[in-house]
């Protein structure tokens, strides 16, 4: 397998390209988009490097709203302005939208099998798995951060152990652990 360039290989040539790319990615990860993203949009198509998807991903994070959508938003609106941004958002939210309604309905009528609700652990799992190995995929491009590195795992156990065993909220946890990531960052970075 060849090593990722520095910058991109191609790039979408239209806006209907866009739309019909980000609809096949929220089809392929119904409920967690960000693992079939970075696979898709990197390693597949190579309109972004590891390292531009890494600092679009962080600023999407932080952003109002649904990740992947700020995502497929900014993405969109670098390469075809309005347009771009418009088509990529409209892919990424039109076949979910509508398949959500259909499940939902569907739900309704059989909520109360056993099998549906044995599906539903199982696919939290699978979900969950997913995310772990993107975040382990995408913890290799951290090494150009000025953070850094035992420090950033230091934090990131530090947040799950607060969560998970503390049970502290989120909410909560958050701005502490990110503000000392975001202060140490800002002092390594300042002249």
């Amino acid at each position: 397998m060849n090593p990722l360039p520095t910058t991109p290989d191609n790039a979408p040539t239209s806006p209907r390209q866009l739309f019909w790319a980000f609809a096949t990615l929220a089809l392929q990860g119904f409920g967690g988009v960000m693992a079939v993203v970075q696979r898709e949009l990197v390693d597949r198509r190579r309109w972004l490097t590891t390292e531009q998807f890494t600092q679009d991903w962080a600023l999407a994070q932080i952003l109002p709203g649904p990740n992947v959508v700020n995502l497929s938003i900014m993405f969109g609106e670098r390469h075809f302005g309005l347009r771009g941004a418009l088509a990529a958002s409209a892919g990424m939210l039109l076949a979910p939208t509508l398949l959500v309604l259909l499940l939902g309905s569907l739900y309704l009528q059989y909520a109360g099998h056993p099998a549906v609700g044995g599906a539903l652990r199982g696919m939290g799992a699978v979900a969950a798995g997913l995310v772990l190995g993107t975040g382990l995929k995408l913890s290799a491009s951290l090494h150009k951060h000025p953070l850094p590195l035992w420090l950033g795992w230091l934090l990131s156990m530090a947040a799950f152990a607060m969560v998970v065993f503390l049970r502290w909220p989120l909410w909560w946890v958050l701005p502490m652990v990110g503000g000392i990531g975001c202060a140490v960052t800002w002092k390594r970075l300042a002249p």
